[in-house]
């Protein structure tokens, strides 16, 4: 594509979202939840709405379930923060990878790349996934602020109209 096109395609893109955000935790609270508060703080300032806001343990099952849920109610954007380490409760990957109808590896490969400049070599631990299951788009991230932000600001939020507009068509 050309920028002209990426443009074109940018300005014909919906520009109020209806999303939804997931705190896979066994410890986090809406009062502890930092990184979720982060991405609700992010979609609302770029003017999305955030429909369903939940925490849920990192179970495969509880997740699938609420994703479910969520794209049951029309929601086309699921954001999960927590769960894509390594350590041995840490399944939001697993489960979120297994319903992607359409990946976009592009998402992860560019997130780790934006952390390795971050935090260097550590970067290797996120497993960072995203992709379409249907006609909802899913973008996992990992629980910390920092992490968050690395996404939301430089990957999520500036394509999220282009990339539910190519969703749409």
């Amino acid at each position: 594509m050309t920028k002209s096109t990426v443009e074109a395609h940018r300005e014909d893109a919906p520009q109020a979202l209806c999303c939804g955000v997931i705190t896979a935790s066994d410890s986090r609270t809406l009062q502890t939840d930092a990184g979720g508060q982060l991405v609700v703080e992010l979609l609302e300032q770029a003017g999305h709405a955030v429909s369903r806001r939940e925490i849920i343990p990192d179970e495969p099952t509880a997740l699938r379930q609420l994703i479910g849920q969520m794209r049951a109610a029309g929601i086309e954007v699921i954001l999960i923060t927590g769960g894509t380490g390594i350590a041995s409760r840490d399944w939001t990957h697993e489960t979120v990878s297994s319903l992607l109808t359409k990946p976009i590896p592009g998402y992860g490969e560019l997130f780790r790349m934006l952390s390795f400049e971050e935090i260097g070599a550590a970067a290797i631990l996120s497993r960072a996934v995203g992709g379409v299951c249907d006609r909802s788009l899913i973008f996992t991230m990992p629980g910390s602020p920092a992490g968050v932000r690395l996404a939301m600001e430089r990957l999520i939020v500036p394509e999220l109209p282009h990339l539910v507009r190519e969703l749409r068509r």
